[in-house]
């Protein structure tokens, strides 16, 4: 069970006509994006330049209903967000979509990233005037675009020369009064799609789940640095940005974040996870009765898994799928507490019986040790622990929620310390020689493993402040 939070996901639906159900195939869209974002969402509708949004904290069938989707309108662009934020605190303000309204027409922002220079970009914009309404990066890119807009002819030329200035992870989806835009960092380290219904509306997700969900047939994912624009013109590109640097997707969607039945820059999730199972089985033989997933991210590891080691597959766990928002508070006691309400031993599969029990990563050890202490409850005589990703070692910038290296176990403790720790018999990581085979690369290319010890391709985060100073210094120079 891992400890980590969801990512954010975005979502942007171009219309040929406008329709009072645009608003609804951004709430399905969201709906099985759920999984990437569970403090806030929200919904912007657009009706020839005319925008109505509707956001708030909470899942998405909590914030919307029949009523609250009819009082969004009618529209023929929309653009919609489910929120874990990884900057800007949990509140109502930094809920997405953020809408900016300026002298040359209305900008609406879905972001799912970090940007590592916000600090540096937000000084900087405050000097000069603005005022900033959220502590979240997304309101940087967004009053970012908003100022080279007003120096050049279209929003997307606007985009292309924002991206000049902006660093870190950002897949984006941004609506203007008559184009929707679908935006994605130069090294890709967040996915974007898009996909085409038969009716002809064009939908752009996150993952291609949501497509499926909104009966939209993938064409493609946008490439790492492109910038692709939809409008009544049709569809048209601008890849000044690609090819510039390597792609670094983040490895971490295919070990934990996406879907398994999402395909993620061609790659089939379901396919890397089993991979990654295969390759424990491998690495880390064991003797054992029966091979157990903690649900989700884990049991299409132990699907490969036991099949590599021929060790028969159960079923060990149950989900409570019915968890609302307050789960995901963040208390270190409310983890532990709830730990009991969302997994439940199914105790005849584990009995009496060696246990391999695949997950997906550890990061504090607390749910971990609190899962094995259930399944010895239930019977288990052995318990081995084995885990899909490398040792967290190290902070993410790049929009995981590893933020602060004490916490991290694994930075502080040594393997056999954290099996004795977690209280399991046994405990194996994915070597980091294995990454590139989850997804059919070289090692090392096209993907980004910084928070398992690699190099983080975009820098690590800045706070600005020097910058700031030094800025404010010759302002009061100036002014004497």
């Amino acid at each position: 069970m891992s400890e980590l939070r969801e990512e954010c996901g975005v979502v942007g639906v171009f219309s040929p006509r406008e329709t009072y159900e645009i608003g609804r195939t951004v709430y399905y869209a969201l709906y099985s994006l759920q999984h990437r974002g569970q403090e806030s969402c929200g919904i912007v509708v657009n009706d020839d330049g005319v925008f109505a949004s509707r956001k708030d904290l909470g899942l998405v069938n909590e914030v919307f209903n029949n009523n609250t989707l009819d009082e969004l309108g009618v529209g023929s662009l929309a653009i919609g967000h489910v929120r874990y934020g990884t900057t800007g605190k949990n509140e109502r303000a930094n809920a997405q979509p953020i809408v900016v309204n300026h002298i040359k027409g209305s900008m609406a922002v879905a972001h799912n990233g970090n940007i590592v220079n916000s600090g540096d970009l937000r000084r900087e914009l405050e000097l000069e005037g603005s005022i900033f309404q959220t502590t979240s990066d997304t309101e940087v890119i967004a009053y970012l675009i908003t100022k080279e807009r007003l120096r050049t002819d279209c929003i997307e030329n606007a985009i292309n020369a924002a991206m000049h200035k902006l660093r870190g992870a950002y897949s984006l989806c941004v609506m203007s009064p008559n184009k929707l835009i679908a935006v994605r960092d130069d090294r890709g380290f967040r996915p974007l799609c898009y996909g085409l219904t038969e009716d002809g509306r064009y939908v752009v997700a996150s993952e291609s789940c949501a497509l499926d969900a909104v009966g939209a047939k993938f064409v493609r994912d946008i490439e790492p640095g492109e910038i692709v624009i939809f409008n009544h013109d049709g569809i048209r590109s601008i890849k000044d940005h690609c090819n510039k640097n390597p792609k670094s997707i983040c490895i971490f969607e295919y070990i934990y974040f996406a879907r398994p039945d999402s395909k993620i820059d061609g790659i089939s999730v379901h396919r890397a996870r089993v991979e990654a199972g295969r390759a424990l089985a491998i690495d880390y033989p064991v003797d054992a009765d029966i091979v157990i997933g903690v649900p989700d991210s884990g049991l299409d590891a132990a699907v490969g898994y036991a099949r590599e080691s021929g060790i028969p597959y159960g079923m060990g766990f149950v989900k409570n799928k019915y968890i609302g928002r307050t789960f995901i508070a963040p208390g270190q006691a409310q983890r532990e507490k709830l730990v009991n309400i969302k997994l439940n031993v199914i105790e005849e599969t584990v009995r009496g019986k060696r246990v391999v029990m695949i997950d997906d990563s550890i990061v504090r050890g607390t749910t971990s040790r609190n899962i094995v202490e259930k399944l010895r409850h239930a019977g288990a005589k052995e318990v081995h622990l084995m885990l899909t990703a490398p040792p967290f070692v190290d902070e993410c910038y790049y929009g995981t929620d590893v933020s602060d290296k004490s916490q991290l176990i694994a930075a502080n403790h040594t393997v056999e310390e954290i099996c004795t720790l977690i209280g399991c018999d046994s405990i194996g990581f994915l070597k980091m020689e294995r990454l590139h085979e989850m997804i059919g690369t070289a090692p090392n290319v096209g993907y980004c493993d910084a928070c398992f010890g690699g190099e983080y391709p975009a820098g690590r985060a800045t706070t600005g402040k020097l910058k700031f100073e030094t800025k404010l210094s010759e302002i009061k120079k100036k002014e004497n």
